[in-house]
């Protein structure tokens, strides 16, 4: 039986090393993390892994049950999936596993209280938007990558596949900001 642990994060900007720390202390003996949007399963290749990676018995642990998602759907499909590996999933804060009956509904109520804070979230940030538009304030979201930088690399005859690897983005940004020009 091994203990695996799965980290998350939204953005390339946020430190997965708490997470890491933790689940470590927890007696994970294999850590996958990943910097990747929770709000649905695409693109989260680690959490992927980890799934197939396990074993009867295993137990995948995260820090918090939105470090595993925040759809309740998803939550739920993603501990079925661990089930049907004859696997456990245990969320570290607050304290609860699917070992028990007791687990199963709390992790599902959980679920739904991740999914509900999302979609607060989210009206939150539109509500302070559409604020800031009708203010005359709003500005959008700061820009990532250097749009200057891409030019000049460009000018200088690389190509966008290169360019991403040196920017340290996708190639899709790449052709977006060239595309933009």
């Amino acid at each position: 039986m091994a203990r695996i642990g799965y980290a998350r994060v939204s953005t390339l900007d946020q430190d997965l090393d708490l997470q890491v720390e933790r689940l470590k202390a927890e007696g994970c003996s294999i850590v996958r993390s990943e910097k990747v949007s929770g709000g649905s399963r695409e693109g989260r290749v680690e959490l992927e892994t980890v799934i197939q990676f396990l074993r009867p018995g295993d137990d995948l642990v995260v820090a918090r049950l939105d470090r595993l998602g925040r759809d309740t759907r998803d939550v739920l499909n993603i501990i079925h999936e661990c089930e049907g590996r004859g696997a456990f999933v245990t969320v570290l804060d607050p304290h609860v596993s699917t070992r028990g009956e007791m687990g199963q509904i709390i992790l599902t109520v959980l679920g739904m209280v991740a999914q509900m804070e999302r979609r607060f979230i989210k009206e939150r940030q539109r509500d302070g938007i559409d604020r800031a538009k009708a203010a005359g304030i709003y500005q959008g979201g700061r820009s990532r990558i250097d749009r200057s930088e891409v030019r000049r690399l460009r000018a200088a005859g690389l190509g966008p596949a290169a360019i991403a690897r040196q920017m340290g983005c996708s190639r899709m940004q790449v052709y977006r900001l060239l595309s933009d020009d």
